[in-house]
């Protein structure tokens, strides 16, 4: 065993061992690390741990020192510097009429080494450019070619299932993925369905394909002969997620639907294509049951509904849902805004309360009412009638108009 760190370099997804020299580091720290290329700026990704001599590569190269607020200072002037870099190579790349696609720069930490990553369809002859380069920064230039892969990894981005770029999160390298898992899991082999950004097969293709080499084992190929609980026939289509299989029965009739079978339902007389000659029809497997476990409520139905609950006791009966004549209660308003005068919470007042409003009050209950007087519409004026009032309509709402804005009408001179 060998106690190691392990830190992660900026841009980059894949941990690397180094040895601490007896510094203990924590998970976060910035370090400076020796590497082939000289020392490197890096963050730690997990503490002091050890690991087996067989997972290190020999020699193990050590940590320098951690790192302070000069180096983090320097890191900074070396961004700086990527970007204006990025800059003048795209414009030197149009000067001299070169057909690649820059990707990223990337600086060396103590600033002596400047690489370009870009992309190509073919062999690029940047001979001069490389001269150009190095007469203005002043530094060893490399220019290095990359796949789309690559260009993905490190320009980073959404994939169709929403989410970042699996190879600029956590892959520490490229998967081999190949059109036969796509074939394996019952994909459409439509590639714009299955390819990802970068114009390759979706790396995630790769997650499951274990899973589902594993469950068809366990499952008939298409048109295999077997015996079900319902009688013998061929498989048409198989779902290895379900691990269920649809046949067409011997006794089917012509419109019939396929039946779908578990695995555990379906005995294999001859898988795949063939004939059935000599193929001994065994007895029928047992159904598979599915075992449901009686229901149970953890908390105990209250007999009292929640709208009927103590704190709703006290509340008008409009709001006990539950009350006689709650639900049946006339919300009729009226058209002027007043509430009828029957009480009761809209309940019908007796007959014997209503007979006894229309009686006048007092000394001349029971007497007949003696009738009003006709109204003679008054005169105009100028007509002979200036005495008389003019009788004026009255407003909707109960009140008088009058000529001024006022409440009355003027009285006639």
């Amino acid at each position: 065993m060998t106690e190691v760190i392990s830190v992660r370099f900026r841009g980059g997804c894949k941990n690397y061992y180094f040895d601490p020299k007896g510094v203990a580091v924590k998970m976060g720290d910035q370090v400076i690390v020796e590497t082939a290329q000289g020392p490197e700026f890096a963050t730690c990704t997990e503490g002091n741990h050890e690991v087996e001599d067989s997972a290190i590569v020999h020699p193990l190269c050590a940590m320098l020192r951690m790192a302070t607020e000069n180096d983090c200072r320097a890191v900074e002037y070396n961004k700086k510097r990527e970007r204006e870099a990025f800059d003048i190579c795209e414009r030197k790349i149009a000067a001299h009429g070169l057909e690649m696609k820059l990707v990223n720069v990337s600086a060396s930490f103590d600033g002596n080494k400047i690489i370009f990553y870009f992309t190509a369809d073919g062999r690029v002859d940047f001979r001069e450019l490389v001269r150009d380069l190095a007469s203005v920064f002043r530094a060893r230039i490399e220019l290095r070619q990359i796949g789309v892969r690559d260009e993905a990894k490190m320009i980073g981005g959404l994939g169709i299932c929403g989410r970042p770029f699996c190879c600029s999160q956590f892959l520490d390298g490229f998967l081999p993925v190949s059109i036969k898992m796509a074939k394996t899991q019952n994909l459409s082999l439509n590639p714009t369905k299955i390819s990802g950004t970068c114009g390759r097969l979706m790396c995630c293709l790769k997650y499951e394909q274990n899973a589902y080499e594993d469950a068809a084992k366990r499952m008939p190929k298409p048109e295999s002969f077997v015996q079900t609980p319902d009688g013998p026939g061929n498989v048409k289509s198989i779902d290895l997620l379900r691990e269920t299989a649809k046949v067409l029965l011997d006794s089917a009739g012509p419109n019939e639907p396929l039946k779908t079978y578990r695995s555990c339902e379906i005995k294999v007389l001859r898988n795949g294509k063939g004939s059935r000659d000599g193929i001994e029809i065994p007895e029928r497997p047992a159904r598979y049951m599915e075992e449901r476990a009686d229901e149970s409520f953890d908390m105990p139905i209250l007999s009292t509904p929640f709208y009927m609950d103590h704190p709703l006791e006290d509340a008008p009966i409009r709001e006990k849902f539950g009350q006689e004549g709650g639900e049946n209660r006339s919300r009729r308003r009226h058209r002027s805004g007043r509430r009828s005068r029957s009480s009761g919470g809209g309940q019908p007042r007796p007959a014997e309360e209503r007979q006894a409003d229309k009686k006048p009050a007092g000394g001349n209950a029971g007497k007949p009412r003696a009738p009003k007087p006709p109204q003679v519409k008054a005169e105009s004026p100028g007509e002979g009638g200036g005495e008389a009032k003019r009788r004026k309509p009255y407003h909707r709402g109960g009140r008088r108009r009058g000529k001024g804005g006022g409440g009355a009408p003027p009285k006639a001179e």
